[in-house]
């Protein structure tokens, strides 16, 4: 871990200067890297097409996914005006496994978000002033890592209630410590570096080099560790809403969805089981384009 971190934390290289090849900035490269990886841009075409679908729901799904029919209950594949079939209500399944996606994708991207921005705020200042203050942070940190990520997630739901605030605000505590961790690890390692030194010697405030010199040689490393926990956060958030601890019916969920069709299982199991398979497509999507984007970062000599 310390030497991944350690490669990662290098000075930003503004211009890659190769003979015989176009001068690129780091982030061009990156970019092109990343466009070279067939896998990667397969997996982010779906997510593109996710995401899209998710935001114009309205206009793509082709009913009204709160729409019951218990005439229509549970049909198969391919019925006449029901692509995907019906659920144990007669609703249209293709329609809320779109509407589904607003709220399972935002509680994969929004909870990563925040605690990116809280994370890496505690995690830089812990490193950067050690002592006293990394002190505080980081046991304060140990005391959330003593409990899982499933029981402290499913601990702080329970406790705060059912709705989506209160599970936004349960994922965003379990992923802040580890990231608070992770950019906490990245600034120790360079915090006593030349570039640090020579900006304290010009007589630099601490908010300047942090933001000047520390973030923007650690972001990537954090950014890339974030990009690996949304599909962790997709689930958890589907777990939850499993549980009965996230969003409330009737509203779409793939994992409401999953609870309230477990039932049927045994009479329609390919409608019971689809909202799990675009719980599976979404967090394996994610993880190989993290897995891209963090290839895509390592900068060759």
């Amino acid at each position: 871990m310390s030497s991944s971190i350690a490669k990662s934390s290098q000075p930003p290289i503004e211009i890659m200067r190769r003979p015989g090849r176009i001068q690129l900035t780091y982030w061009q490269g990156v970019r092109r890297r990343l466009s070279r990886d067939p896998i990667s841009m397969v997996c982010a075409g779906i997510l593109v097409l996710m995401i899209a679908a998710a935001i114009f729901a309205p206009w793509v799904a082709p009913m009204d996914p709160y729409k019951t029919s218990m005439l229509q209950r549970l049909q198969p594949i391919g019925t006449a005006g029901h692509l995907l079939g019906t659920d144990e209500l007669g609703r249209d399944m293709l329609s809320r496994l779109i509407y589904g996606g607003r709220v399972s994708l935002l509680m994969g991207l929004l909870p990563i978000a925040i605690a990116t921005l809280i994370g890496s705020a505690f995690g830089i200042v812990a490193g950067f002033f050690g002592g006293k203050t990394n002190m505080v942070i980081m046991r304060i940190t140990d005391v959330f890592f003593a409990f899982p990520s499933v029981l402290l997630a499913v601990g702080l739901a329970g406790a705060l209630g059912a709705g989506l605030v209160n599970c936004l605000v349960s994922l965003a505590v379990v992923f802040t410590r580890a990231i608070t961790r992770v950019a906490e690890s990245a600034t120790t390692q360079i915090r006593n570096h030349d570039f640090v030194e020579a900006a304290r010697a010009t007589g630099a405030s601490a908010p300047r080099i942090i933001v000047g010199h520390v973030l923007t040689n650690v972001s990537s490393l954090i950014l890339t560790y974030a990009s690996s926990l949304i599909s962790v956060s997709i689930v958890l958030a589907s777990g939850l809403s499993f549980l009965g601890l996230g969003i409330a019916p009737p509203t779409a969920d793939w994992g409401l969805m999953l609870n309230s069709l477990r039932q049927s299982i045994f009479i329609a199991p390919v409608n019971a089981v689809m909202p799990g398979i675009m719980i599976l497509i979404a967090s394996v999507c994610f993880n190989l384009l993290s897995d891209g984007l963090r290839t895509a970062m390592e900068v060759k000599p």
